[in-house]
């Protein structure tokens, strides 16, 4: 009976959050009171959130397409595949779940942690409550303009995830030759559906808006001081990345299933 308890307080707790957090993204989606300054943030938010990522999404998608297409060369080594298996391979988990599933984790941690802090520094020092006070939606103000730069973004960091990733593996081929590089291009090209690319970054943008929205909760919802800022910033990145590997079962199950 006592060990009871807690876990229904932890379920009432949970649904609780659930009810804040929908109840938030009420207030965030409202049109905003003033479209220009909107854009004006939106603006600094697609630089700060998005292309400041750009040098991190580069170098992570270029080695670990190359580690896909070298461990895949090594152990696909049957004489009964042929050796284009290898650019097929690395075709699928590149486009289908690395460069949308893996490279979001990656993002949480450094774009959720931003934006948590972020508004979890303007919480605890007062600035929300003084927006509060002069009549502006903050949740509104504050949040919009990133939920939407980083899903107008995502796009765009999939894409390059995409193309150096593949580009990873051809340099590994130029260099090692196994397979060579003619054998690695036939095999990425060797029934090709476009349609891989479309859901690769339709699950990035859905994902995208987890991270942001999810991050903003956290931080907009924290009390006390620098301490639970950054308790917020860690919670934040612990649910995203627990939401995003929910969402992309869900998701393949329903899309690829």
């Amino acid at each position: 009976m006592c060990t009871l308890i807690p876990d229904v307080m932890s379920i009432v707790s949970s649904l609780e959050s659930i009810g804040e957090y929908v109840e938030l993204m009420r207030r965030v989606m409202a049109p905003p009171d003033r479209a220009r300054e909107f854009f004006k943030e939106f603006s600094k938010e697609v630089y700060k959130l998005g292309v400041n990522s750009i040098w991190l999404v580069m170098i992570i998608s270029f080695f670990i397409g190359a580690v896909i297409v070298m461990q895949i060369a090594i152990n696909v080594a049957s004489p009964l595949l042929p050796r284009f298996t290898v650019g097929v391979v690395s075709r699928e988990i590149i486009l289908l779940e690395f460069s949308s599933t893996i490279m979001c984790l990656i993002l949480s941690g450094k774009v959720g942690s931003n934006i948590a802090s972020e508004i979890g520094t303007m919480r605890v020092t007062e600035q929300i409550d003084a927006l509060d006070i002069m009549g502006v939606n903050s949740a509104n103000y504050l949040i919009m303009p990133k939920v939407s730069a980083f899903v107008f973004f995502m796009p765009v960091l999939v894409a390059l995830s995409m193309f150096l990733g593949l580009f990873g593996g051809y340099i590994i081929c130029l260099f090692t030759g196994t397979p060579p590089v003619s054998t690695y291009i036939y095999g990425i090209q060797f029934f090709f559906r476009e349609s891989f690319v479309w859901t690769s970054i339709v699950k990035s943008m859905i994902y995208g808006f987890i991270i942001a929205s999810v991050s903003a909760y956290f931080g907009y919802r924290v009390k006390g001081g620098s301490l639970e800022v950054g308790k917020a910033s860690t919670d934040s990145v612990v649910i995203n990345n627990i939401l995003i590997l929910a969402a992309d079962l869900v998701f393949t199950q329903l899309v690829m299933g």
